[in-house]
């Protein structure tokens, strides 16, 4: 917390320190192009700077408030073009009156004998302060959502570069649960045992356990996929493991139909079972009732996996590295959650449409 305030402070100060190097140097040029010409006088130089500086940072300012508030930073480059060709000419408009206004005051009160009509100033300069103004708020914006614009690439690029540490994280979690000795014992000594007396069960799980471990070996790095492979890859686990378990492990899957081709982060699921299954079902002698179910909402879907146990038995670092991959994706609008009521114990996840 201590740490985004620090930047923010940090983003805000550049910011200021930004508009006060510009304006100021945009108004000493002017003030250079005075004195070149002639007839320069220092102290209403002075108060040209100063009242430029003021009344530009305003403007901008201003604008940058709009901005913000409209949440025009999170546009796509083309609907941004769109809304700053409008924008550029309402402050070339501001400038415009603001910049008139300004020297025909310091005029009228500051230089002496100065008589010109209102009519007659604002004819005679209009033109050439709004061509003025028209470039200037160019350079200003460009310069602006430019920089906005590189630190949203390079913020997409930093986090698609975490996502992808996630995303192998999570795969070697998911292998390492899938090929724990203890594991992996169990099952080829199960496949085993049902070599001579039951053929057909033993190719059946031999058929599992190459399609889990073919899955997370060499699946390809989409960060999200189909409901459906994600709940095809989990059955393949939960088939594998109730040929262990044996009538200890009993699963149902209660799910809208409308949800099978929505996107869900890859391996997010299985590593909800896995956990429920190592960290509850295993612990019970008696084994357990696994149920998974997803429905369909108004704003996003919920998945959630139930089965008996207790909070405290224990959860997998593979929760972690899904409750990070979901902060990252979603920007925090998915929710993980993992809770216990009379002996259930449910991890639910709700991730927004």
């Amino acid at each position: 917390m201590l740490l985004l305030y620090s930047m923010k402070r940090k983003k805000h100060s550049l910011y200021w320190q930004c508009q006060l190097v510009g304006w100021t140097a945009a108004s000493l040029y002017w003030s250079f192009s005075g004195m070149l010409s002639g007839g320069f006088n220092f102290s209403l130089a002075l108060v040209h700077l100063v009242s430029d500086v003021i009344l530009y940072i305003g403007i901008t300012h201003l604008y940058r408030l709009f901005v913000l508030r409209n949440q025009w930073q999170q546009l796509a480059l083309k609907p941004l073009l769109k809304r700053l060709f409008p924008a550029i000419i309402v402050l070339a408009a501001a400038y415009t009156v603001v910049t008139l206004t300004k020297i025909y005051l310091i005029r009228f009160y500051l230089v002496p004998g100065f008589s010109q009509d209102v009519y007659d100033f604002i004819n005679a300069n209009t033109l050439g302060v709004a061509m003025a103004g028209v470039r200037l708020m160019s350079i200003w914006m460009l310069a602006y959502h430019g920089y906005h614009y590189a630190l949203r690439e390079m913020r997409l690029i930093q986090e698609n570069g975490q996502l992808q540490l996630a995303l192998k994280d999570a795969q070697l979690q998911n292998l390492s649960a899938q090929l724990n000795p203890h594991f992996l014992f169990n099952a080829l000594n199960t496949i085993k045992s049902m070599v001579i007396g039951q053929p057909a069960s033993a190719r059946r799980g031999i058929d599992l356990l190459s399609e889990i471990l073919r899955t997370s070996l060499y699946e390809d790095e989409h960060q999200e996929t189909t409901i459906h492979a994600e709940l095809a890859l989990t059955l393949d686990y939960l088939e594998l493991e109730q040929l262990r378990m044996e009538d200890r492990l009993q699963y149902e899957v209660v799910m809208d139909d409308g949800l099978r081709e929505l996107s869900i982060p890859r391996l997010s699921l299985i590593t909800m079972v896995e956990n429920a299954v190592k960290h509850g079902i295993a612990l019970n002698k008696q084994g357990g009732h696994l149920i998974i179910s997803g429905i369909l909402q108004e704003n996003g879907y919920g998945i959630t996996v139930s089965h008996p146990g207790k909070l405290g038995a224990g959860n997998g670092i593979g929760l972690k590295n899904l409750k990070e991959r979901l902060e990252i994706l979603y920007k925090n609008k998915a929710v993980f959650s993992i809770s216990e009521q009379q002996g259930i114990v449910t991890a639910s996840l709700f991730i927004p449409l």
